[in-house]
């Protein structure tokens, strides 16, 4: 799908000065042709990613900042290539990963990639369950595997997602979701004017919350149906019993 938002580009802001000249022939470049071919199409590139990318240098959350720009503008494969960039450099289990993690199911679920979207919500739980990435996760992963056609697991997962974090609109919103496929209808409700409460007042929201408004109509009013045909059948067989009811 492409992107509808205006992308900004840089105006240029040139150098600073002094700044660093440039040299066609830098140090680090430099090979010892008795060692290798310098006609190999390989050698060039491999020499300048084992000298320009040093993993302790590596800013990890710069690259998540970076993919979180392209998810802005709806650029989800660049995004997933940054995130997975940002895992791959950050410490083993680290709350940087958990988060790379997190924002890489969000953009594999935006391209319906709703088994890896599961995969990277699950590594992330993995990593840590009771923290502020773990609420995203979980409402993610409740999404994800919806989508992927898992119906028994995602309410557990909404459940848990607003239980770490009530501010959450999109955790409640899911909740009521589930909920409201379960016949829930008047939990469902609530939830899903919480979300709004807390800002989330989309379309969705509001025709899912109307959805769920009717159906407990519906209900409530299948409810009552019995008691109505009781009265009715009473009215009718009032008085001496014959079926002719009283009469005015």
């Amino acid at each position: 799908m492409a992107s509808t938002r205006d992308h900004r580009y840089s105006d240029g802001d040139g150098f600073g000065d002094p700044y660093d000249g440039f040299d066609l022939d830098p140090p680090e470049l430099r090979t010892n042709t008795r060692l290798v071919d310098p006609t190999d199409d390989y050698v060039l590139s491999d020499i300048v990613d084992e000298s320009q990318v040093v993993p302790e240098h590596v800013d990890v959350l710069a690259l998540i900042e970076i993919g979180l720009t392209y998810v802005a503008i709806e650029e989800f494969e660049q995004a997933i290539d940054s995130f997975a960039r940002a895992i791959a450099y950050a410490d083993e289990d680290s709350h940087d990963a958990q988060e790379a993690w997190v924002n890489k199911g969000v953009a594999h679920a935006q391209l319906a990639e709703y088994d890896e979207a599961i995969g990277a919500a699950r590594e992330a739980l993995r990593i840590d369950d009771d923290n502020e990435f773990a609420a995203t996760a979980e409402t993610n992963l409740a999404y994800a595997l919806w989508e992927f056609g898992d119906s028994s697991e995602p309410l557990d997962h909404a459940e848990r997602a607003v239980e770490l974090d009530p501010r959450e609109p999109h955790a409640w919103y899911n909740r009521g979701f589930f909920l409201a496929e379960r016949g829930q209808y008047e939990a469902a409700v609530r939830c899903f004017d919480t979300a709004i409460s807390l800002g989330l007042r989309d379309a969705s929201v509001v025709g899912e919350r109307e959805r769920a408004i009717e159906k407990l109509e519906e209900q409530m009013a299948t409810e009552h149906e019995p008691e109505t045909a009781d009265i009715e059948r009473t009215v009718e067989t009032d008085g001496d019993g014959d079926g002719d009811g009283v009469r005015e």
